[in-house]
């Protein structure tokens, strides 16, 4: 029996069930379903901000910007040598993004993308998928803002999908799939809205806030 299609549809029941696509490298065509037993995830009011963050945060050097240029983003992420995001992945979250459901949280040096990260936004739940940074501590910064987006809008769930060094400093963990899945279901409820800030998110805030939920 052939494999279904994948279509965005399929995508976001895939994120739904609790598993994510990757391909082998960026020049291997094919597609792969992952569903880790360990899973990666950031929790919102764990997120750590080091007095070296905050101080190239409160800098200004850098601006965030949201939604600016997600195709950017999501190519700047697959320029590596080793990468996961082929062509097909390419087009599917830039269809998801059209659809609405694929986001990215980008830091801009004037008018330069300098880092990023993107992801699917489901109910309560974000999917970070990939990030990139071309500045020291570019990656972290839209981190920082990504997160006080999350928490700002009603987010309850950050899936990281795995846990690494990086990810831990900031207060990443692994949790069970079990664990994941039941997370997951609760997140899934939720009616929470990205793209609609009650609040702004200048350095100040953003610093403030995660102080007091750190």
């Amino acid at each position: 029996m052939d494999e279904p299609e994948l279509t965005p549809k399929l995508l976001l029941q895939a994120y739904a069930s609790g598993i994510f696509p990757m391909a082998e490298s960026q020049d291997d065509p094919t597609v792969f379903w992952v569903d880790p037993s360990r899973r990666g995830i950031l929790p919102l009011e764990k997120f750590h901000i080091s007095r070296s963050l905050r101080k190239v945060i409160l800098s200004g050097r850098f601006q965030s910007r949201f939604n600016s240029d997600f195709a950017a983003t999501v190519a700047a992420c697959a320029e590596r040598e080793e990468t996961w995001i082929n062509a097909t992945i390419f087009d599917l979250y830039i269809a998801l993004n059209r659809m609405g459901f694929a986001h990215s949280q980008e830091i801009w040096e004037d008018d330069e993308l300098v880092g990023g990260v993107y992801g699917v936004a489901l109910g309560g739940a974000f999917f970070g998928e990939s990030m990139f940074s071309r500045r020291t501590d570019a990656s972290k910064v839209a981190l920082a803002y990504l997160i006080d987006r999350l928490r700002l809008t009603g987010f309850t769930l950050f899936d990281t999908q795995f846990i690494t060094p990086h990810l831990r400093s900031l207060g990443g963990e692994e949790i069970d799939r079990s664990v994941y899945l039941d997370r997951l279901e609760q997140a899934l409820l939720l009616q929470a809205d990205i793209t609609t800030l009650p609040a702004p998110q200048t350095p100040q805030d953003v610093i403030q806030r995660n102080t007091q939920t750190s």
